[in-house]
């Protein structure tokens, strides 16, 4: 089987720093897969924020995840402070990619990259929607 390759860019629109706490270790003394995620899901609330937003509302639309893959190049230990570094890549008449880079920000390795693949989606009408131009005009490379 061939092994899932996430590319990244050659710059990040976000950045914040996330410690691997003892919940996010699994029996191996490691970061947990389902830990990672979480990580990922608290950067990406970090960014939405940041820019006023959140998962429920971006100009009016939500965004949902419709895929996901991780790399793990190394073991994330307990104590180690992650930086996470997110970009939106991919834009589309109505989804984009975020692409993440996690960093041992002790040594600087990398820990791990990830992707998500996101739909903005209009909950009332059940649908897909247009990405707002707002978003568009920030993120479309």
């Amino acid at each position: 089987m061939a092994r899932v390759q996430i590319d990244l860019p050659t710059r990040f629109d976000f950045s914040t720093e996330i410690p691997i706490m003892v919940r996010d270790i699994n029996a191996a003394g490691h970061l947990a897969n389902d830990a990672l995620f979480a990580i990922l899901h608290e950067a990406r609330l970090r960014w939405l924020v940041s820019h006023g937003w959140n998962e429920a509302n971006v100009e009016g639309v939500a965004i949902i995840l419709a895929d996901a893959a991780a790399v793990y190049t190394r073991e994330g230990f307990w104590g180690m402070r992650l930086r996470v570094d997110l970009a939106v890549m991919d834009v589309r008449n109505r989804s984009f990619d975020l692409v993440y880079l996690l960093t041992d920000m002790g040594t600087s390795e990398e820990i791990a990259r990830a992707k998500h693949g996101a739909v903005f989606f209009d909950h009332a009408k059940k649908i897909p929607a247009a990405i707002p131009e707002v978003f568009r005009s920030a993120f479309a490379r």
